[in-house]
């Protein structure tokens, strides 16, 4: 399956940070890695593209005192590795010296690698892929004459890496990640809608039935047709589940050791104080069995574990890697490289909160299920983003809407959450169910 076992991983880091030493650096971390995939496309039941690829490469840090220089290489030979290691170590004999830079602490590393189940091979032909591929666009097709357009796509990657370091850190693990999805446009007469569905997994074995995902990709798209603009308002906001997950990112982004100590986040002196309401909570979760973004440990080898970043609404934890960390005079969090399986946790979610349960919460509102432009200021938390959805009246779906923008600002919208559902969806590193705010500006017609 993989052309480099671990040995020879083990081996080739040995030998880079052996070369880093006898040119006269002081530290070295060193990362090796290979990875293979296959990806296919199919619009109107005909293959238009088919990816196969094969990566491999080592990348290279070397610090001389606190000046430090990176270089890479595809090419594992060992003239390869000796000129990146050369490349390094001119690359930090030319750069400024930076107070923060430098590997971990020792004491810092993960030294247990729990078995987190992160690797499950699927040995799909390109002929298999395309089946799939067809079967997901044939269900979405024939769900409705209008149904015009569709595209589907299937991807398997799976890889596994090495980190090692001069301070006596080593770890790495294989992964896997599997999906698939489709992209129907629903047409009635000159109106055009699209949506569409996915479903991913690290064990293929556990990704939905692809018909099942087509037919309601198809069913969002003709649920969007006869879409109406609203007058400007302000209104509750139910965030759909699989967009939900966007306020734990702007969350964490806000709440990230780059945004701090640049002082670009709206949370600089938030620590401590209530930013949500008491009922809600954030969980980190790196050792989740089986999560897209669980990890023994970090990019900087630091060991990753469980923990409340905000809880009951106060904020107790930042996301710090080792130099962020060193800049805002803190200790580390793990976070190197980014989050690891966060989720929104309410006091007040029961079972019964499903989407429909969420939808009668909200009374009479929008509901939100996609979100256009990259309008997130994480300097002030202003908040405004073009979106589609469905106006809700008496609990129940009353019209789609469309061409309106949502507004407000992070602070207010994080202590506006009045109810998270346990229509719970996970989307990469982050879980949640629907989220009910309490009022936000709609701008339109």
């Amino acid at each position: 399956m993989f052309a480099y076992d671990r040995a020879q991983f083990d081996q080739l880091a040995d030998d880079a940070l052996a070369m880093a030493r006898a040119l006269g650096a002081s530290d070295t971390a060193v990362g090796l890695s290979e990875s293979f995939g296959l990806s296919v496309n199919v619009r109107k039941r005909k293959v238009e593209t088919v990816e196969q690829n094969r990566d491999k490469g080592l990348s290279l840090t070397v610090y001389l005192g606190q000046r430090r220089g990176d270089a890479t290489t595809s090419d594992f030979s060992r003239q390869a590795i000796e000129d990146t290691v050369r490349a390094a170590f001119d690359i930090a004999r030319f750069t400024a010296e930076d107070a923060y830079a430098g590997l971990a602490e020792p004491d810092e590393f993960a030294r247990e690698f729990p078995e987190l189940d992160l690797f499950h091979p699927w040995e799909l032909t390109t002929e298999q892929a395309i089946e799939l591929a067809l079967r997901c666009e044939g269900a979405a097709l024939g769900t409705a004459r209008a149904i015009s357009d569709c595209e589907a796509s299937v991807s398997t990657s799976q890889g596994h890496f090495l980190s090692a370091n001069s301070r006596g850190f080593r770890g790495g693990y294989p992964y896997s990640r599997h999906s698939f999805g489709v992209g129907p446009i629903a047409k009635r007469g000159r109106a055009m809608q699209r949506d569409g569905w996915y479903s991913s997994e690290r064990d293929a074995s556990l990704l939905a039935d692809p018909e099942r995902v087509g037919r309601y990709a198809a069913e969002r798209s003709l649920s969007r047709l006869g879409s109406r603009k609203l007058s400007t308002r302000r209104v509750p906001i139910l965030f759909e589940a699989p967009l939900a997950g966007g306020l734990l990112g702007s969350f964490s982004a806000a709440a990230s050791g780059g945004s701090l100590y640049r002082k670009a986040s709206f949370l600089l002196d938030a620590m401590g104080t209530d930013v949500f309401p008491s009922h809600l909570s954030i969980t980190e979760s790196p050792h989740q069995v089986g999560g897209m973004g669980s990890a023994p440990f970090d990019d900087d080898g630091v060991a990753t574990r469980a923990r409340r970043i905000v809880d009951h609404g106060r904020l107790e934890g930042w996301f710090l890697s080792c130099y962020s960390a060193r800049k805002l005079g803190l200790k580390t969090t793990g976070n190197a490289g980014g989050e690891h399986n966060l989720a929104f946790v309410s006091d007040t979610t029961r079972p019964a909160d499903d989407f429909a349960a969420m939808l009668r919460k909200m009374g009479t509102g929008l509901l939100v299920t996609e979100l256009m432009g990259q309008g997130i200021n994480t300097v002030t938390g202003d908040y405004s983003r073009g979106a589609t959805g469905f106006w809700v009246e008496g609990g129940e779906i009353a019209y789609p809407v469309e061409e309106i923008t949502i507004a407000g600002n992070l602070r207010d919208m994080f202590r506006g959450i009045v109810a998270v559902g346990s229509d719970v969806y996970v989307r990469g590193s982050r879980s949640t169910g629907s989220v009910l705010i309490d009022e936000m500006a709609v701008a339109g017609s």
